[in-house]
């Protein structure tokens, strides 16, 4: 793609996102959607593969139908409250016709089933927008109308993403379905929270994306895309490598790493709000994704393919590691013991 283009759908991105964030008034919240959906739809197609025009097609019907749910949710609550402010979503209909479209336009269950094929066509790095800044728009609108969202479909569609999420990436073989599981069940643990602690929401938001840049910029670099090629690339870049599985390790949110940090403050919130069955119930189901995740963390520190493959041995490269992978793979493996001076911040 040509470099300016590249860099106006970026900037448009990055425009979309801040007006969304940063805006009172629905009318601006949406203009932002949707600028953010039309800078990301070249990103999708720019290789021209009938996949990318597929996912690229399924992208813009699913957000298109979010965005005129938002749209219609603000206006019946503008009718009916006389208010056009984001915060003063009052009117109880218009609450749940938000949720659905946020949820929609984040790929919660049960409006997940785009989320996967859109990934699966899209390149790695565009894959990392989709699951990464392309969130933080929605996620923020839920931030903002959180105390007149309904408890308990929230917490039913937080539920049912983390079962669905773990369940839907068992039999997977292709890494960008995997990472879009992974994100749904994510998304999950999100959801649950924000009504009794919004700013835990964003905690675990920022965590993930900076687990999920790293995983995402570490497959760029060695170029993979499916299980078999993972088990063949320890030649390219050990040391890389050997850190990918440390980072997979702290997505699936294993203790002594940095992606324990959000589970463990969730689990301790919805203790003291008396939702401790919702939090045994959510804790077991991510077992299911922490399954896929000790997949992809044994194909990584394979060193020889356990049946022959079809793929040769790429010869080992000189190429020194970006330092905004190694920043970020630092940052996803070591952040628990500063976590009391997170918990100041937040």
């Amino acid at each position: 793609m040509n470099p300016q283009a590249n860099l106006i759908f970026i900037a448009s991105l990055l425009l979309g996102t801040t007006i969304t964030i940063s805006s009172n008034h629905w009318i601006t919240a949406w203009m932002g959607l949707e600028i953010n959906t039309l800078a990301i739809l070249p990103l999708i197609s720019k290789s021209h593969h009938p996949r990318a025009i597929e996912a690229a097609t399924k992208y813009f019907l699913t957000q298109a139908a979010a965005s005129t749910l938002v749209l219609f949710s603000s206006m019946t609550n503008a009718w009916c409250t006389g208010q056009w402010d984001i915060t003063q979503l009052t009117h109880p209909t218009s609450c749940l016709i938000l949720t659905s479209a946020v949820a929609m336009k984040l790929g919660l269950v049960p409006f997940h089933f785009w989320f996967p094929e859109v990934l699966q066509g899209s390149p790695l790095t565009t894959g990392l927008l989709l699951s990464t800044i392309m969130k933080l728009p929605p996620i923020t609108l839920l931030y903002m109308t959180s105390p007149s969202l309904n408890p308990t479909l929230l917490t039913t569609l937080a539920i049912f993403s983390t079962a669905l999420g773990g369940w839907m990436g068992l039999n997977q073989t292709q890494v960008r379905k995997i990472l879009a599981f992974s994100s749904i069940s994510h998304l999950g643990w999100m959801a649950i929270i924000i009504i009794y602690n919004p700013k835990l929401t964003l905690l675990n938001f920022y965590l993930y994306t900076m687990m999920t840049a790293a995983v995402f910029l570490t497959l760029n670099t060695i170029k993979v895309l499916k299980l078999s090629t993972l088990m063949t690339t320890w030649t390219k870049i050990p040391s890389l490598n050997a850190m990918l599985l440390l980072t997979l390790l702290s997505l699936a949110g294993l203790p002594p790493l940095t992606g324990f940090l959000p589970k463990w403050l969730i689990i301790q919130e919805l203790t003291k709000q008396d939702m401790a069955p919702a939090a045994m119930l959510i804790s077991l189901l991510s077992l299911l994704s922490l399954f896929f995740y000790l997949r992809l963390a044994y194909c990584t520190a394979i060193t020889l393919p356990p049946h022959t493959t079809n793929h040769m041995k790429q010869w080992r490269t000189n190429k020194p590691t970006n330092i905004t992978i190694a920043m970020l793979i630092t940052m996803s493996i070591m952040l628990l013991p500063i976590s009391p001076m997170i918990f100041a911040a937040i």
